[in-house]
């Protein structure tokens, strides 16, 4: 008896009938995506005024207007505090096509191209070159989210032009297509379910950005001893880095050498450092051999090492999770017995502008391991250094716990825009 056939097995023409998007009942087939069969598509210059900026450069003022430029344009509603001024008569020369009020969308044309802003405030303002002013007539808030979904950007940048500075032009605008539910019951409706998510959004970056500010107010309270935790009385004292501490520097082995590469030994890069956002480096970009190990001078590291950038993005560290060794890049400390390698490395964390002051270097800047060894800090006893470090681990824990909400909320937005914006969950 014949074996039933695997999709792999199937015939090829099957696979291909497989592939074929199905339309669902009720919906239909557009330039834009399958959509509501009540649903339209639309120009942007259909349901909106789309105004160019002057295609002149200003002079700016230490005060008077605010000028929006094309790097003032972020995604969110619009933010004038960064604003560059203008005078009067050049204000009034930048508004004499159209002055932006409230509830318009501004956008860019060059640089980062095609990114929006929702204008929520009512202070007067002009727009600089390479901008454009959206001014719509159905529900503002939904047109903004349109232009934002991931159907719409796959559109504009298909429609930049430039091989190298990527501009998009006034044309490319007005064209773009986007979806618009025929009842602005439902417009309103998409618009709000989106909003109160990003309301959501920025009242967890706010909270996350007061923690944050707690807990640099608390570095600054408790790594100096100007706030005693309760239970410690002993002196702090003023040591040299180097006394408390062993720095090893780093080393790539050739790299015209297969057999030193790719091995289970974890090599870290500053991009490492810098490409991870939490205090422990578990993983590397690429791995060593023991052969390559043992024909460089870099050396293998034990767990809890701090991995101190020392060139490049001076000052930044982590804390080894596992064996590893490093780049060039590094001055890694080995802790001793004095010190708490946690507590050593929220030291650290405040120490970054002493250790780029003490840099040198024509080609790149780099403190040197004899700079690294002298500088000063001040230490408490072990004990205090670890019940301090728990504090800071555990605020920490916290913002991280933070992060990972917000991070879950942002998913969950750029979810509904997929959903609501096509029309595939219907809120009317």
């Amino acid at each position: 008896m014949n074996e039933p056939l695997t999709v792999q097995e199937a015939p090829a023409i099957y696979q291909v009938m497989l592939d074929i998007p199905r339309i669902q009942n009720g919906y239909k087939q557009t330039e834009v995506g399958d959509i509501p069969e009540d649903w339209n598509v639309s120009k942007v210059e259909d349901v909106a005024k789309v105004v160019d900026s002057l295609h002149q450069t200003p002079s700016f003022s230490t005060e008077g207007y605010p000028m929006v430029r094309v790097t003032d344009i972020k995604t969110g509603n619009l933010n004038l505090e960064m604003a560059l001024k203008v005078s009067e008569p050049v204000f009034r020369e930048f508004i004499k096509n159209y002055a932006p009020k409230k509830n318009d969308i501004v956008l860019s044309r060059v640089g980062s191209y095609g990114v929006s802003s929702f204008v929520e405030t009512d202070e007067p303002f002009c727009m600089g070159q390479n901008t454009v002013v959206i001014q719509p007539n159905i529900p503002a808030r939904y047109l903004y989210y349109v232009l934002n979904s991931r159907g719409t950007r796959q559109q504009i940048d298909d429609g930049s032009y430039g091989s190298g500075y990527k501009s998009l032009s006034l044309k490319n605008v007005k064209e773009l297509l986007v979806p618009v539910p025929s009842l602005p019951t439902e417009q309103r409706a998409i618009a709000t379910a989106l909003s109160d998510v990003d309301a959501l959004l920025a009242a967890q970056d706010k909270l996350i950005a007061k923690k944050r500010d707690i807990k640099q107010a608390a570095m600054q309270q408790l790594l100096t001893g100007k706030q005693r935790l309760p239970g410690f009385t002993g002196e702090w004292e003023v040591r040299l880095l180097g006394d408390v501490v062993e720095i090893v520097s780093g080393s790539t082995p050739k790299t015209n050498t297969p057999a030193y590469w790719d091995g289970n030994i974890k090599w870290c890069t500053p991009t490492d450092i810098t490409g991870n956002s939490g205090k422990y480096l578990s993983e590397t970009a690429r791995t060593i051999s023991a052969l390559g190990l043992a024909n460089c001078s870099a050396r293998l590291l034990p767990q809890g090492a701090l991995l101190l950038c020392s060139r490049a993005t001076i000052g930044e560290v982590k804390i080894a999770v596992g064996e590893i060794c490093t780049n060039q890049g590094f001055k890694s400390l080995i802790c001793g017995k004095a010190v708490n390698n946690e507590f050593i490395y929220y030291l650290l964390l405040t120490m970054k502008p002493k250790m780029v002051e003490k840099a040198i270097g024509s080609t790149f800047l780099e403190i040197s391991k004899r700079d690294t060894a002298l500088l000063e800090v001040l230490l408490p006893e072990v004990e205090e250094q670890i019940a301090i470090a728990t504090i800071l681990s555990d605020m920490d824990a916290d913002l991280a716990a933070l992060e990972q909400q917000r991070d879950k909320t942002r998913a969950l937005k750029q979810g509904m825009m997929q959903e609501l914006l096509t029309g595939r969950i219907r809120l009317v």
